[in-house]
């Protein structure tokens, strides 16, 4: 798993997928080469919308883990740390949390560790990545939203590449960077050279069209190996 969270990978997020055909369409993405699925976790609590949950991510662990890919699963939910142990056994392989819902961190982060999954830290658009001055060395990944995390479909926030940037500067080498929200195969090698090395995608991917296709595009854009 280490080796994967640290190279440079398009993470389809099912998010924006054809969920009466769920299966089909994962399959789809990791045959085109993904090595990451993003599962993205709504409330309606801390964001608006309201996803999935642990059953979605136990159907498609299966077909992510038989493909040598990662369940990159991150929650966008009050009181995240209530499910940790739920998710990690339903299949993720990485867990995030979002560093606004959870007011003891370093606990939460622990504890995903623990249940075995890569611990990982979402920050919103207006929080700024110096919060992570503590936090940094305690978790695997940052994940840096760049658009409102609650729906697909946003444009991408401009700013978000030199927070990227920043980023990148702060963490340690050990923990991964990714970028989730308006990726597309305009601005992902932007995001790459600042210092991303996972950028998740939904309907960059899941658009309607060849989601193979679309996929390649991407992570050609991306550098993807």
């Amino acid at each position: 798993m280490s080796r994967t969270l640290h190279e440079v990978h398009v993470a389809p997020s099912i998010l924006s997928a054809d969920f009466s055909r769920l299966g089909e369409e994962v399959q789809v993405v990791l045959s085109a080469g993904a090595r990451v699925v993003h599962v993205d976790v709504m409330d309606g609590h801390f964001v608006p919308n309201i996803t999935i949950g642990p059953a979605v991510a136990r159907a498609i662990a299966p077909l992510a883990h038989d493909a040598g890919a990662l369940v990159d699963v991150h929650l966008m939910i009050e009181r995240p740390e209530r499910y940790v142990e739920e998710f990690v056994a339903a299949g993720a392989d990485v867990l995030t949390v979002h560093q606004e819902a959870s007011p003891h961190l370093h606990r939460t982060l622990a504890r995903i560790r623990e249940a075995g999954a890569a611990a990982g830290v979402s920050l919103n658009p207006a929080t700024p990545v110096e919060t992570l001055t503590e936090a940094r060395h305690h978790c695997d990944l940052v994940l840096v939203m760049s658009v409102n995390p609650g729906f697909g479909g946003q444009a991408f926030i401009a700013t978000s590449l030199d927070k990227v940037r920043r980023a990148r500067a702060l963490l340690p080498d050990t923990v991964a960077v990714e970028v989730d929200g308006g990726v597309t195969t305009e601005n992902a090698a932007a995001l790459v050279a600042a210092g991303a090395n996972l950028l998740v995608a939904g309907s960059s991917v899941f658009d309607g069209r060849d989601a193979a296709a679309r996929f390649r595009e991407l992570a050609a854009a991306a550098g993807e190996a």
